[in-house]
């Protein structure tokens, strides 16, 4: 079976496209990663004005009332960009919560403000335990034992991604129920599709630099061992894709059952999670050390794929949840 995208999702991602190209990201990222935000939050407003905010919250909050599907075509394409910021959480968690919240208290209207563009930030113990960029954020959540609570930043620290910042939040009150499992397969899909994003950006890098860059007379593009590193990158990448779609598929046919879900997002989040790190190895291999200076653009895309390679989850915690899924269907399991 094929899978194809309306025009209509297609033309909303060359739209976000069009805005980040125009954005000069490489200098919103670094301006980011100095302390000053304010470019990147603007950017972010922009965002948020093309709907990609409020794809996931229901319309009657204000929202578009979107599919996963839709919001991983949005988070691709943030990734491909590298923007800054707690982008999953805002885009792919935040509207779970908000609904919850609005659900549990009169007063409502969280839903709204994510969908306007509201940043918030995430933690979930045992699972994500770091909220990003907690210091931008207009709500802060800790998720635990599908119980929802109020935040509030602990100590930051750098991470590996000088354009990320993230905390142990300090618990509050409790303030809403949602499925833990819910939250975490949002989560992971958002970052496999980031991931995603970073990796084909890392392997368009760099074969335009292999067209560019000559050594002894030739481009280096024309060896051919260089050719099949790039090649298995694009086929891992390629292949990465389909398991993608699955995992947003089985969140959008499967609302009320998290769990139904859980094999086909994390079987995503590591084939996208290890096709981005062999792009992200093969770009650096091929770019030589220049790749990872503060200079270089690529660096940007290197240590944000780095960093989210365990954001969400490991790759050893999303393994285990597709063996205990598969075991679960195996027959007498559970007797």
């Amino acid at each position: 079976m094929r899978f194809a995208l309306e025009p209509e999702v297609t033309d909303f991602a060359a739209s976000i496209d069009s805005l980040l190209v125009k954005s000069d990201m490489p200098s919103v990222i670094r301006s980011w990663a100095a302390g000053d935000t304010a470019p990147g939050t603007a950017v972010w407003s922009r965002i948020a004005e093309t709907g990609a905010a409020a794809l996931l919250v229901a319309e009657d909050a204000g929202g578009a009332g979107a599919t996963a599907v839709e919001a991983v075509v949005a988070l691709e394409v943030l990734g491909r960009h590298a923007v800054p910021g707690p982008v999953v959480e805002s885009i792919m968690v935040a509207p779970l919560i908000a609904a919850a919240l609005d659900d549990a208290s009169a007063a409502g209207g969280t839903a709204g403000e994510i969908a306007a563009g509201t940043p918030a930030s995430v933690a979930v113990p045992g699972v994500s335990p770091f909220a990003p960029d907690a210091h931008v954020a207009g709500y802060l959540w800790v998720v635990d034992d599908d119980e929802v609570f109020t935040g509030q930043p602990g100590e930051a620290r750098r991470s590996v991604d000088r354009a990320r910042t993230v905390t142990t939040p300090v618990r509050g009150e409790k303030v809403a129920t949602v499925s833990t499992t819910d939250i975490v397969n949002h989560g992971a899909l958002g970052t496999a599709a980031q991931l995603m994003g970073l990796g084909q950006a890392m392997l368009d890098m760099s074969v335009d630099y292999a067209r560019q860059r000559k050594q002894y007379g030739r481009f280096i593009g024309e060896y051919q061992a260089l050719k099949h590193q790039l090649a298995e990158v694009a086929v891992a990448l390629e292949m990465a894709r389909p398991l993608l779609w699955a995992g947003a598929l089985a969140i959008a046919e499967n609302p009320d059952d998290p769990r139904a879900a859980v094999r086909d997002v994390s079987a995503a989040r590591v084939a996208v999670a290890d096709a981005a790190y062999l792009s992200a190895r093969t770009a650096l291999q091929i770019h030589g050390a220049i790749g990872y200076t503060l200079e270089h653009d690529l660096g940007l895309l290197l240590t944000k794929t780095r960093a989210l390679q365990t954001a969400w989850g490991t790759q050893t915690f999303h393994r285990g949840r597709v063996l205990d899924s598969l075991r679960s269907d195996l027959p007498g399991a559970g007797r």
